[in-house]
């Protein structure tokens, strides 16, 4: 439980978010960034500075290792601000958030959190035993040390290293454990379709409206969000092929989130902090947090957060209905109503959770306003400071006193969940 010093979050800047090889597959993780920190320190003034910057991107790159300082430096940010990494698969610019927050305090009051993935420009690396030998023949110093080194080559080590979206240790991947619990709870091939529907519908009529146009900026001849689709209906959606069971699975194209490029930002400050940062930017309390982790081997790999979401409403003596605005990231349709259904599960609060009270039914009405990542798309590193700087100003919007609950799920069995109040 946080102690009694406010911390705020204030809405933050995005590039518009593209389907992998589309408008942004130029521009590498790092170019991606810079050009929105950029625009996020132009924020301030002239001799302002943020006190400090946490960055993270999931997919790893070679060419740095610390993309937050690389950023400061190739961006020519403030030199003196101190930067460093963070990842936690899809929650990571989320992660960014919590340790900005809990290091607020003394010199830091203006943290700049975000993240970023570039999925058209993953590197391709080299087997690890490939690579042992190419470091190895490298140092030989005589033409009979190269003879010797080449006796060590395996020819099984030989090859490509090629990153995958799968878990490492059960080696499924994200769209396969997604399956597996819409069978354990049973998520009909229809409803996954509704909430996608419903995502893109609600994507393409904030489109319109202007709902983005203080939250994106263009990038790279970008200005929009390229992926909502107007065009999406229900009989679309139905004629779409299951992508990771075949013969009997319920997962599509049409109602799971899409490989994504893009980048993201959020500020976090204290109260001495809101000062320094633009007065009509939208602000909200982050009132508490919570992590959560599941057994990947027994528990639906994406579940995370139907642990979390109960330990934060119990702490805060709140149920389901007491939250005004939802935000939960798609990363599949199926695992949005699998962790619903959970909460809604008294069996499951009881013996799993073990929170000892019902959290009543699930409000949809409140459910993801402006669209979810179904529709707007996935950048990995990305979507937590995405989803929650769009909260920010959701939640802003219904005035003070209001609450929401920002959710994601994330690789590895993880989840990570905020309660904010406007």
């Amino acid at each position: 439980m946080r102690d009694s010093s406010p911390v705020w979050l204030v809405s933050g800047l995005r590039t518009p978010f593209a389907r992998v090889d589309g408008g942004l597959r130029k521009l590498d993780a790092l170019n991606l960034s810079i050009p929105v920190a950029k625009a996020m320190a132009a924020q301030m003034a002239p001799t302002d500075r943020p006190d400090l910057l946490v960055w993270g991107t999931v997919v790893p790159n070679l060419g740095w290792s610390n993309i937050a300082r690389e950023i400061v430096v190739q961006g020519r940010l403030d030199p003196s601000t101190p930067a460093f990494s963070t990842v936690l698969a899809c929650s990571t610019s989320m992660a960014a958030v919590f340790e900005a927050a809990g290091m607020l305090g003394g010199d830091v009051n203006v943290a700049l959190c975000g993240g970023v993935e570039s999925m058209s420009r993953v590197q391709i690396g080299l087997r690890q035993g490939f690579s042992d030998f190419i470091r190895r023949m490298s140092q030989a110093r005589s033409f009979g040390e190269r003879i010797d080194r080449l006796g060590e080559l395996r020819w099984a080590d030989v090859g490509l290293h090629i990153p995958a979206v799968k878990n490492r240790a059960t080696g499924k991947s994200m769209g396969e454990h997604a399956e597996e619990m819409a069978k354990q709870w049973k998520i009909a091939r229809e409803d996954q379709d509704r909430i996608a529907l419903w995502s893109h519908q609600r994507a393409v009529q904030a489109l319109a409206g202007g709902f983005f146009d203080d939250l994106v900026m263009p990038v790279e001849n970008v200005a929009r969000d390229a992926i909502p689709r107007a065009d999406s209906s229900a009989q679309k959606l139905a004629t779409l092929k299951p992508v990771f069971d075949r013969t009997g699975g319920s997962i599509t194209a049409g109602n799971a989130s899409p490989l994504t490029d893009g980048a993201a930002s959020i500020w976090v400050a204290s109260e001495a902090g809101l000062s320094r940062l633009p007065a009509d930017r939208p602000r909200v309390r982050l009132v508490d947090q919570e992590i959560a982790a599941v057994d990947v081997f027994h528990e639906g790999l994406l579940m995370a957060p139907a642990y979390a979401i109960p330990r934060l409403l119990a702490r805060n003596g709140l149920t389901l209905e007491s939250i005004d605005l939802w935000e939960i990231h798609e990363a599949f349709a199926a695992q949005v109503l699998c962790n619903v259904a959970a909460l809604e599960d008294e069996a499951f609060l009881r013996e799993k959770v073990r929170t000892g009270s019902s959290l009543g039914r699930f409000p949809w009405d409140r459910f993801n306003p402006h669209g979810g990542s179904i529709a707007l798309g996935h950048p990995f590193g990305a979507t937590g400071a995405r989803i929650l700087s769009q909260a920010v100003k959701e939640l802003a919007a219904l005035g003070p006193g209001k609450r929401a609950i920002v959710s994601i799920c994330a690789d590895g069995g993880v989840g990570t969940v905020a309660l904010l109040q406007a």
